[in-house]
């Protein structure tokens, strides 16, 4: 591994004389890292993990960069850059399935791309989600009436407690909404980080020409089905970009609606106490036959989900909102949803927007948003 040089005086996010977490995310806002490592193999990612933790230094590891959200300030320590990659499918395959073992470095949608390509079924409805594969167990990825945890059969990890490989199968990963034991399990030394690092994911996939039964209302809509039908596998992923294009969750360079970390807040998750307390403020805010708050089955007899997008809506942050003090940052024009560099944005700029939302929203509605985004250096 190299040590850049020192500081240059000039923007970070702009100068290329030395790493900025701003050119290495999504939300393009970042300071500095002390350190940075290319691992383009997998032995490359594990003795460079293993090295940073044996210095007893601090350790970032990124993949596509889609889900952080990192201080101004930069890094203190090391980032791993994840750049592996491999998709390999052995040649016999049990009942008819498709087992696909993929590297962490591989970029999501080109491995969705491969599927649809292959009449591999199963992830089509995740077309367009950025980011690399190793990040989609940890967050449980999932749009469009799917998730990656309907499909993921084990996934091969780096222990950093331990320090040895491991495979953890679909049942030991704990998996639910925007979530799994990778992301919870941590290990403390100086800094709380992620005790696994992902090596490979592997994906249990059916040899069909046609998606899954299409679960979103809205994807149903624009494929002109009704919900349950299945389709060509092509039809299903173009749909579903169309969606994420109109909804600026689509990356594009000069499209400062995509400069962000997709959905910034995940939907709540309540009791049903305490949907019926946002019903009722629902009902005093904007009246007894405006809108109500959407519920969807969370899984639990005893919890409903709701959505946050909609709470921030009716909250009054409407898409394209700015604060009054002119900051570079603010919702995106198409997607309440999504937090947005307006261009020269900074991570505080961005705290800013969000502490506004999530505390007008729990001012409205008494429900307090989570983000989404991993958060480096920084607090919400």
């Amino acid at each position: 591994m190299t040590t850049p040089g020192g500081p240059a005086p000039v923007d970070p996010r702009t100068d290329t004389s030395y790493p900025a977490l701003a050119q290495l995310t999504t939300m393009r806002v970042g300071g500095p890292a002390r350190r940075v490592f290319t691992a383009t193999t997998e032995a490359e990612l594990i003795e460079a993990v293993r090295e940073v933790d044996e210095a007893g230094e601090p350790l970032l590891v990124v993949g596509g960069g889609s889900n952080l959200l990192v201080s101004d300030d930069g890094f203190p320590g090391t980032v791993v850059l994840v750049r592996t990659t491999g998709i390999h499918v052995p040649h016999d395959t049990a009942c008819g399935g498709v087992t696909a073992t993929v590297a962490a470095g591989e970029v999501w949608d080109d491995v969705v791309a491969h599927a649809v390509e292959q009449s591999w079924s199963g992830i089509e409805a995740l077309s367009g989600i950025p980011g690399a594969t190793g990040a989609t167990p940890v967050q449980n990825v999932g749009a469009y009436g799917q998730e990656v945890a309907q499909t993921i059969a084990q996934v091969r990890v780096w222990d950093r407690l331990e320090g040895r490989v491991r495979t953890m199968f679909a049942s030991d990963l704990q998996f639910s909404y925007r979530h799994s034991l990778l992301k919870d399990s941590m290990i403390s030394a100086g800094q709380v980080t992620p005790r696994y690092v992902v090596l490979t994911v592997t994906f249990s996939l059916r040899p069909t020409e046609l998606s899954q039964p299409v679960g979103y209302a809205a994807l149903a809509t624009g494929l002109g089905v009704d919900l349950g039908a299945r389709v060509p596998l092509a039809h299903a992923r173009e749909a579903v970009l169309e969606q994420r294009r109109q909804r600026g969750m689509v990356l594009d360079p000069v499209d400062h609606d995509t400069w962000s970390c997709g959905s910034f807040f995940t939907n709540p998750i309540l009791t049903l106490e305490e949907m019926s307390a946002v019903r009722e403020r629902a009902a005093q805010r904007l009246g007894p036959g405006g809108p109500v708050p959407p519920e969807f089955a969370a899984g639990a007899e005893d919890r409903v989900k709701t959505s946050a997008a909609w709470l921030i809506d009716k909250a009054g942050f409407t898409k394209g909102y700015a604060t009054l003090d002119g900051r570079p940052a603010g919702l995106s024009t198409k997607h309440t949803l999504a937090l947005t560099n307006r261009g020269a944005a900074r991570a505080e700029d961005v705290l800013a927007v969000a502490r506004e939302v999530r505390d007008g929203v729990e001012a409205a509605f008494g429900v307090r948003l989570v983000n989404e985004p991993v958060l480096v250096g920084l607090q919400l």
